[in-house]
């Protein structure tokens, strides 16, 4: 799917594309989500050099993600997407120029029908191609707080929820969700710092002040975000292993009860055992009152075994 966002005023319009279309006049964002072999075909008139595919979106190495060549500036960017209570990564790959921006993307992505929205109440304003950008890394980075304040909402959730025994399960599985999830915005944002650099590296002498500050101030919104990441990793690890060790103390209760049960059975056992051998010779098989002697030495027995734990506090 294509979608063009011309320039109207500091405003944009949207306006979906085929293949059969050209593009329109004033283009400042070009968007192609999941393309087939035709569009795929047709957004190699759009570059110079070789148009990238998806296959390219996840690379890893930096070289491959932040580069400039004839068509432009390449930057790669992890967002994070928030699934129920999964976060996963999508990765975007924005082709820079100075008078558009083209996204690439195989997946779904909430913080673009965000835009759109704002686009739409005419919240959005742009000049140009960068100016377009830096709002949509700006967005990325008010999202990735909302997430982190999710985050410590789940925890105080969590916190009270860790020494519930009917809860333990989901209480465990969302310590484990948010671990995973919080792994992904820690990423994004360190993946936001790398780009967000280049891109003032790269835009040092054709960017404006107000957008070379604008870049100084997100750079600092993130340094001010890692900290919180790596506070949530310890808080989740502490619940995690609060949590592991609640469920180890419980299981050493069950365990305690069957160890005090085998002891406080083991002298009526004995006793039992002594007086179910078949020797011949035994005072107390001819005793009239042995069968009723031996329940009462084996309760008595039992009796003072329970006693004995309860007097020591073990019990």
């Amino acid at each position: 799917m294509i979608t063009a966002y011309t320039l109207n005023g500091k405003s944009l319009d949207i306006q979906p594309l085929t293949v059969a279309d050209s593009l329109p006049p004033k283009t400042l964002w070009l968007d192609i989500f999941k393309p087939d072999e035709e569009e795929q075909s047709w957004m190699k008139q759009l570059f110079v050099e070789e148009a990238p595919e998806l296959d390219e979106l996840d690379d890893i190495e930096a070289s491959a993600r932040f580069y400039r060549d004839k068509d432009g500036l390449h930057i790669h960017s992890l967002f994070p997407q928030r699934l129920g209570k999964e976060i996963d990564g999508i990765n975007v790959l924005f082709t820079l120029r100075n008078d558009m921006v083209i996204s690439l993307r195989e997946d779904d992505l909430g913080l673009m029908r965000l835009l759109r929205h704002y686009m739409r109440q005419d919240r959005l304003e742009v000049e140009d191609a960068p100016d377009l950008l830096l709002e949509i890394f700006q967005l990325k980075i008010e999202y990735i707080s909302d997430l982190i304040e999710d985050g410590y909402k789940t925890l105080e959730d969590t916190g009270k929820e860790v020494l519930q025994v009917d809860d333990l399960h989901r209480t465990m599985s969302d310590l484990m969700h948010l671990e995973d999830g919080n792994g992904h915005v820690r990423l994004a944002l360190y993946d936001t710092r790398r780009a967000l650099r280049f891109l003032k590296r790269s835009l040092r002498r054709g960017a404006s002040d107000e957008q070379r500050n604008w870049i100084d101030e997100m750079l600092y919104d993130i340094e001010s975000l890692l900290p919180h990441t790596q506070f949530l990793f310890d808080k989740i690890n502490f619940q995690l292993e609060a949590a592991m060790g609640f469920t180890s103390l419980e299981q050493s209760k069950v365990i305690k009860i069957f160890s005090v049960a085998a002891v406080v059975f083991l002298p009526p056992t004995l006793i039992a055992s002594i007086y179910g051998m078949n020797f011949e010779i035994m005072p107390e098989l001819g005793f009239e009152y042995g069968y009723l002697m031996s329940l009462v030495m084996m309760l008595m027995s039992a009796c003072g075994t329970y006693y004995f734990f309860k007097r020591k506090g073990w019990l």
